[in-house]
């Protein structure tokens, strides 16, 4: 599948995978040897991330999660297994002696310099190995109480990483959040530094269907792995050590999820098959497949909390009075419901992109339809800083049961963002 930078939007079906990995090609096409003889002397940009807003310190460790006896729809001789991070509330003074995570592990890192990423990420032109989150790795936990757990799920294609912003700052809030990879869409590291660089056949009818099937099951298999932890046992694969405390944080009585794009769909689909999800948010997810049929919680709705948060797509706004799959979502929803939209937002503005992609393009070497088309006009830190105040609030309201008045009415502080009622 190519990136196009004009005609069809780039990102109209929200299907472009941040790297088309396994076959040496970037989302725009050219071999990763051949980009590496023309790239430019200069020293890789680098980027860091904005820092959590919250009073907590944040923690974070991996689990190799293998779903035994189910076939991985991509490559069916092999059991689905998955990585997924867990950020949490860390202990007093954690950071002291525990070294910082990296945005990217080493080997998803090589490969993400190796090719171009969303076609304007140019091959060896940013230091992805360089980059570190705002989380101690492994670090023991501050298991004083349990607390609320949030599951993130990226877009097609695209590593859960790029939830890294959006999770330390629900960390730094007191909830904790679980981040996970979809193994075959996206490049993806396993213990011992195995990595899987993605297995995506080409464009079928089917393949959406094929990802969004395979993803409510990953989502289930999350939710029994977080059970299993919070019981006292340890479902990682290779039973490594887990962090102090890390199962007495969770308090599975208080599930919400959010997703970007295919994300924010399986943020809806999670709650319209398993009950144990009480609230989600869709980050500017179409809730239909490629050939328009509504996905089936557009269908039916939904009766539990949910949030609808949406960009611009060819200068046409994502809301429900828009979109139909929004719109058909709801009306059917009968649960507490918002659509908030940024005009000015591209469909990357609600991941890490939003963040890295202006300090990496110093230059000005991306061109300006491809950088407005992945992240709109907006600026910067005020998205980054609308989005974390929404989500919070929204799961602040929804699990827990605090009033947050930047949900009733349109904010002075973050005029960007608008109510469609």
């Amino acid at each position: 599948m190519r990136t196009r930078m004009s005609g069809r939007p780039l990102v109209a079906a929200a299907l472009i995978p941040f790297v088309l990995a396994g076959c040496g090609l970037s989302a725009a096409g050219p071999v990763a040897a051949e980009k590496a003889g023309a790239a430019e002397t200069a020293a890789p940009a680098t980027f860091t991330l904005p820092p959590p807003t919250g009073p907590r310190a944040v923690g974070t460790t991996e689990l190799h999660l293998v779903d035994a006896g189910r076939p991985d729809p991509w490559t069916p001789d092999r059991d689905r297994e998955l990585m997924i991070s867990v950020w949490y509330p860390a202990a007093k003074g954690a950071h002291g002696d525990r070294p910082v995570a990296p945005f990217l592990r080493p080997g998803v890192a090589r490969l993400f310099t190796g090719v171009d990423a969303l076609g304007v990420f140019k091959a060896g032109t940013v230091d992805w190995a360089g980059a570190r989150t705002h989380a101690a790795e492994s670090a023991p936990a501050d298991a004083r109480r349990a607390r609320p757990v949030v599951l993130y799920s990226p877009g097609f294609g695209v590593p859960r990483t790029l939830g890294t912003p959006l999770a330390e700052e629900l960390v730094s809030r007191g909830y904790v959040v679980v981040t996970m990879d979809h193994s075959g869409e996206a490049p993806v590291e396993f213990p011992g530094g195995r990595v899987d660089a993605g297995r995506l056949p080409e464009r079928t009818p089917d393949r959406l269907k094929t990802a969004m099937d395979a993803r409510a099951r990953d989502t289930r298999l999350v939710l029994d792995a977080l059970a299993e932890l919070r019981r006292g046992g340890n479902p990682d694969a290779g039973g490594r050590a887990l962090p102090a405390g890390l199962a007495r944080t969770l308090d599975l009585s208080d599930i919400g999820m959010v997703g970007h794009s295919a994300g924010g769909i399986q943020a809806a689909e999670a709650m319209r098959t398993d009950r144990r999800v009480d609230a989600g948010i869709d980050l500017d997810g179409t809730l239909q497949y490629e050939d328009g049929t509504l996905m089936p919680v557009a269908a039916e709705g939904l009766d539990r909390p949910f949030l609808l948060m949406g960009g611009s797509i060819a200068g046409k706004p994502q809301t429900h009075l828009t979109n139909p799959s929004w719109g058909a979502f709801w009306r059917n929803s009968t649960g507490w419901k918002r659509d908030l939209n940024v005009p000015a937002a591209g469909h990357y503005s609600f991941t890490a992109v939003q963040s890295i992609l202006p300090q990496v393009d110093v230059r000005g070497d991306i061109p300006a339809e491809a950088r407005e088309q992945l992240i709109g006009t907006v600026d910067p830190e005020r998205m980054t800083a609308s989005l974390r105040a929404y989500v919070t609030a929204f799961f602040d309201r929804s699990l827990q049961g605090r009033t947050r008045p930047v949900l009733d009415r349109p904010s002075p502080r973050y005029p960007h963002v608008r109510f469609v009622e």
